[in-house]
């Protein structure tokens, strides 16, 4: 197969994928963020980067995001968030940070293809994207793509269009969004 009919079939899958994304689930995910005075954004190896992109676009939105692990992140409290996407939602170093947080008072909502994984039992609200953890070689969503491919593709769209909602709830716009990118570079 070329490369461009690889492309192809890799866009029709997200297609198929973000379809399945329930909207109330997503609408109750964007209020969560409007309404916590900070959030916290973890994850691991590629969802961890797709998290990051995420909290920086937060960043930009005006919401007081922060990279779980950096080193200028504060301390979670109570009327915190802290947001994990995670596949499988086993991932061994997130559930700590899952448990700590639920300690102190915050909340945790999981991004995963799981809810009924041992991170989405632990969260107060779950969104559930179609794919397949890494581990898995088939499953209800089949894909050309490897491991955890259409499910880190499938985060980062759904992260994006959180963006877009968060802008339409505030009526922000990317040309007032500009005022908070970096300027240093």
């Amino acid at each position: 197969m070329k490369t461009t009919n690889y492309a192809v079939e890799i866009v029709n899958e997200l297609h198929r994928s973000v379809e399945q994304i329930a909207d109330s689930d997503a609408e109750t995910f964007a209020d969560i963020i409007i309404q916590s005075d900070k959030v916290f954004v973890a994850g691991a190896g590629r969802s961890g980067l797709i998290g990051r992109a995420f909290a920086m676009r937060l960043m930009h939105v005006g919401i007081n995001a922060y990279v779980v692990g950096d080193t200028i992140t504060p301390g979670i409290d109570k009327d915190d968030v802290l947001i994990i996407g995670t596949g499988s939602g086993e991932t061994r170093s997130l559930i700590p940070m899952a448990q700590k947080a639920k300690s102190l008072g915050a909340s945790v909502t999981a991004i995963t293809i799981t809810p009924e994984s041992t991170i989405g039992s632990l969260a107060d609200a779950v969104v559930k994207l179609p794919g397949l953890p890494k581990d898995q070689a088939s499953g209800d969503h089949s894909t050309i793509q490897p491991m955890a491919s259409l499910f880190e593709q499938t985060l980062l769209i759904f992260y994006e269009a959180i963006i877009l909602r968060l802008m339409d709830k505030t009526g922000l716009d990317s040309s007032r969004m500009y005022g908070r990118h970096a300027n240093l570079e």
